[in-house]
């Protein structure tokens, strides 16, 4: 069965701020074409930039980014809760650059998912019916418990475990994902053991698909290739992975792409 896929978890390239998890530069041209030979239709983006320093400037670029093909990129934009006018900056990221969800790195960005700074901000993504992917599986602060309970306080926004707990927190995230209705869990960086059970255990029309592309040194993302060709030996059958890595997706961003 011939599945597309839609991948819930990318980035651009870092441009300013380089980090340890720094890559290959790259242009979207080289984006979509890693997206062909990896059989992925379609990508949510995330700023590289803006998990190091949230500012209008990387939510700018990572629009310019997607803007290159709006047909198979779509960004979400980046804020941090302590910075002065991050509600408003994420309203001009809605209204004005065309973004559709908010990602949180709490780990990064040294913010808990306690904080009451973050609920202006996820009531501007409500208000336009956006999505939130926070990264989560490494302590202190990006645990799927703590993003629960954030999600929890907002219960009309989906709110995406962007890591699915990683390699030692997914059993939580499972747990968290089972118990919270508006929580949902990305397969993006752990290993095939845990994407069996996650499968397998949480709620089916909730799991999605990520393979972290962007962080490479090599143009054509080698790794991230390997993880959309390795879910589809999993062992899962076919209409739970066409749920996972089309169906799910696609109804969380309101039908995109068509």
């Amino acid at each position: 069965m011939d599945i597309p896929i839609i991948d819930f978890h990318t980035h651009t390239p870092a441009w300013d701020h380089a980090s340890w998890l720094a890559g290959a530069a790259f242009t979207p041209a080289d984006f979509t074409a890693f997206l062909d030979s990896a059989g992925i239709r379609a990508a949510v983006v995330l700023s590289h930039d803006g998990l190091f320093h949230a500012t209008p400037e990387a939510n700018d670029r990572l629009a310019e980014f997607v803007a290159a093909d709006p047909d198979r990129m779509v960004g979400f934009g980046t804020v941090n809760a302590r910075y002065p006018g991050a509600a408003e900056e994420m309203e001009r990221c809605f209204g004005t650059l065309g973004i559709r969800g908010l990602k949180i790195h709490p780990w990064l960005q040294g913010v808990s998912m306690h904080e009451p700074s973050l609920d202006p901000i996820a009531e501007v993504v409500a208000a336009h019916g956006g999505s939130v992917l926070c990264h989560d599986g490494t302590p202190p602060y990006a645990t799927a418990t703590q993003i629960a309970a954030f999600a929890r306080r907002h219960p009309t926004v989906p709110v995406v475990l962007g890591h699915a707990g990683l390699h030692d927190t997914w059993r939580e995230a499972i747990a968290a994902v089972t118990e919270t209705a508006n929580l949902y869990i990305c397969l993006c960086g752990v290993p095939p053991y845990a994407g069996r059970h996650i499968i397998d255990r949480c709620p089916p029309e909730r799991v999605l698909f990520g393979s972290d592309a962007g962080l490479s040194d090599q143009v054509g993302q080698a790794y991230a290739v390997a993880r959309a060709h390795e879910i589809t030996r999993w062992g899962v059958d076919d209409t739970t992975l066409r749920r996972v890595l089309y169906d799910n997706p696609r109804d969380l961003l309101g039908g995109w792409p068509q």
